[in-house]
């Protein structure tokens, strides 16, 4: 096992907005050190890192209470998970209301971080009105077990992100995500409802409440790909037969369902105009044929790629959506 970064030079500078960093851990202690240290080496080092772990059975808590006793705990706070999966245990944390910062930022427990992940989130966070709701996200760049680069995960650049995107797609994993104040009032004041994930619920909120959403091409974050992954990458020709599968054999139907039933209860507070693009998808979703084509046409709903979108059509024909 690596030894803690060395903390001394990260200091948290005068009049810089503190992030807090969101991490779900569940035995992850085989690479959990490679990505406590890509904290420490950030060029933007005002930040605490706030762990929730889920009941880990190997060494995970050791270590990170080895990392504890080196950082401080002003630098590393280690909370107990809700033990539900973890989609909760993040869930736990962006609704945790004892969390306070000017920004957050969720992490996956084995990738490694660019020492630049959150200086650029925040330049461009900083861009934004502090009353707007604000999430960024990038590409990430795709490493095998031993660190080694196997590739990047897809550009998702056809469209800007938006709540019409949003509805059917999550293009931002929530391992390079980073979202401001006002976004993570959101997330701690909607409904505890079940979600599909974390991530894909905060980018369908921030939209959908006529906030800004940017999806940056720089690949922030070296992802880790492997057996243990809860959520892989989703580039490559596979990916797409998968997605296909996820269509034609109902797990796409139950992840709107689980959308749509979360958006409801939130519906009174989107935008007028995402309102009606909310109602629209929910009958594209129900009813004969006909109504349910031109429901999504009318929608607008889309994801990024024309093959995909041409998928979103076939399982509306299909009862599928």
């Amino acid at each position: 096992m690596m030894p803690p970064y060395q903390i001394a030079k990260l200091l948290p500078a005068a009049g810089r907005p503190a992030v807090a960093i969101l991490l779900g851990t569940y035995n992850g202690a085989p690479f959990l050190a490679e990505q406590l240290n890509s904290f420490a080496a950030q060029t933007y080092s005002d930040w605490k890192l706030w762990v929730s772990d889920d009941g880990s059975s190997d060494g995970t808590l050791n270590l990170l209470h080895e990392y504890q006793k080196a950082w401080g705990e002003d630098r590393l706070a280690v909370l107990a998970g809700p033990r539900r999966g973890f989609v909760a245990n993040f869930m736990s944390l962006a609704r945790n209301t004892d969390i306070k910062a000017a920004a957050y930022a969720f992490s996956d427990q084995d990738d490694i971080w660019e020492t630049d992940k959150l200086e650029r989130a925040m330049a461009w966070l900083e861009g934004v009105p502090t009353n707007v709701p604000a999430l960024y996200m990038t590409r990430t760049r795709l490493i095998d077990d031993e660190g080694k680069d196997v590739g990047f995960a897809p550009l998702f650049t056809a469209k800007e992100p938006t709540f019409r995107n949003a509805m059917v797609q999550n293009i931002g994993g929530g391992n390079t995500m980073t979202y401001n104040e006002a976004a993570g009032r959101l997330l701690k004041d909607a409904p505890d409802v079940p979600v599909v994930s974390h991530d894909w619920w905060a980018y369908i909120l921030v939209t959908g409440f006529g906030g800004r959403a940017f999806y940056d091409i720089y690949p922030s974050v070296r992802y880790r790909q492997h057996g243990g992954n809860i959520v892989g990458s989703n580039a490559g020709f596979f990916a797409r037969l998968w997605r296909a599968a996820l269509v034609f054999g109902g797990r796409f139907k139950h992840w709107s369902a689980l959308n749509t039933t979360a958006v409801a209860q939130v519906r009174d507070r989107l935008t007028p105009a995402n309102r009606r693009i909310f109602d629209d998808f929910c009958a594209a979703r129900e009813g004969w044929l006909p109504q349910r084509l031109w429901a999504l046409r009318r929608s607008g709903v889309h994801r990024q790629g024309f093959i995909d979108n041409i998928g979103l059509y076939v399982a509306a024909l299909f009862h599928r959506l």
